[in-house]
């Protein structure tokens, strides 16, 4: 599947090791945790507000915007990565720090989601990706919790077994955090689904 990964400005956090892309995106200053994760991009995009460079200091190609514009950076690279007809779109290094920049990135989440194109996104300790249907199934994470929340106004027909807390045929609404903090009960946890966008959530739990 055509991989594209995308660096954003929020917190820093390594990529899993088994993490697969075929081009790389750096947006402003997730240039810098580009260099701290050991990798070239191969496009670097943004206003350059908050990076510790100059264009001129890179041989990455390079886009500028103005600071003035109605996209976010993440959301430009979002743009050109679907615009190039990559399948699968990974975020890492976009939560934390300013809450807002965190909402905005889990909502570009469900923009790509609605392209028909995968997502993915990592922050430290978290793991999400979108949903569509019709089935999933996940390989228990030991010290992780599994929660699911509506990204569009509703999500139909959802059922999850292999569970500490299955349901069957449910609808799951954005106005109200039903699926929060379940847990693996089995090896797998199996989640189905029929109409949609779905936030799936692994999250490192500190404490019961």
């Amino acid at each position: 599947m055509k991989t594209c990964l995308i660096i954003s400005g929020g917190d820093f956090c390594n990529l899993p090791a088994a993490c697969h892309y075929d081009f790389v995106i750096a947006c402003d200053h997730g240039y810098d945790h580009a260099v701290k994760l050991r990798i070239k991009p191969d496009l670097l995009l943004g206003d350059f507000d908050s990076i510790g460079i100059t264009p001129e200091d890179t041989d990455s190609n390079v886009r500028i915007y103005p600071a003035q514009k109605d996209d976010s950076d993440t959301m430009l690279a979002v743009k050109y990565a679907l615009k190039h007809g990559y399948e699968k779109i990974l975020i890492t290094c976009a939560l934390g720090g300013r809450l807002d920049h965190a909402i905005a990135n889990i909502q570009t989440m469900a923009y790509v989601a609605s392209n028909g194109v995968e997502c993915e996104l990592f922050g430290a300790g978290e793991h999400l990706r979108t949903f569509t249907g019709k089935e999933i199934e996940l390989g228990v994470k030991a010290g992780r919790s599994l929660s699911l929340f509506a990204l569009t106004d509703r999500c139909e027909h959802v059922s999850i077994s292999g569970a500490a807390y299955n349901v069957k045929d449910t609808t799951l609404t954005n106005t109200f955090p039903l699926g929060l903090s379940n847990k693996w009960a089995d090896e797998s946890v199996k989640i189905t689904m029929e109409n949609g966008i779905l936030l799936i959530v692994e999250s490192d739990m500190f404490s019961e």
